[in-house]
């Protein structure tokens, strides 16, 4: 997830970083995903690994768009994070991205995104950064024969 929090930075996002298990911690889970939005949070990017529940649970108890990272496992290499993330019922939406490092640059532009519709700051950084990434790709191939 410090690839989340580093894109978040680079965007200029303001966040904060909790550290939630929805087995080990299902209280301070459920205390969170209760006030969330009441706390002025706008969006929730939740990392989990193996059977990977808690993205699902905090969008089960919050109407804030979720955003699911799945963490590479050393048993399927986070195969079975995205599994879990991915399949959530109907009616218990959770945006998932790819595994690992990937995933979480990807979870951290997609929260700019949806914050970017309210908060002209962070549209100009998301913008920018988004011309920096375009404008590094070559238009041209040199030939060096």
């Amino acid at each position: 997830m410090k690839f989340c929090t580093e894109t978040l930075k680079k965007l200029q996002v303001k966040f904060d970083a909790k550290i939630i298990s929805a087995h080990r911690t299902p209280d301070r889970m459920y205390a969170f995903a209760k006030s969330a939005e009441k706390e002025n949070y706008s969006v929730i990017i939740a990392g989990a690994g193996g059977s990977a529940h808690l993205p699902g649970m905090i969008a089960s108890m919050s109407t804030l768009p979720v955003i699911g990272v799945p963490i590479e496992s050393k048993k399927l290499k986070g195969l079975d994070s995205l599994l879990s993330i991915v399949q959530m019922p109907k009616g218990i939406p959770v945006g998932t991205v790819a595994i690992g490092e990937d995933g979480a640059i990807n979870a951290g532009i997609m929260a700019a995104s949806i914050i970017a519709l309210e908060n002209k700051e962070v549209k100009k950084n998301l913008v920018l950064w988004r011309n920096k990434q375009t404008n590094s790709v070559k238009k041209n191939l040199i030939n060096e024969f």
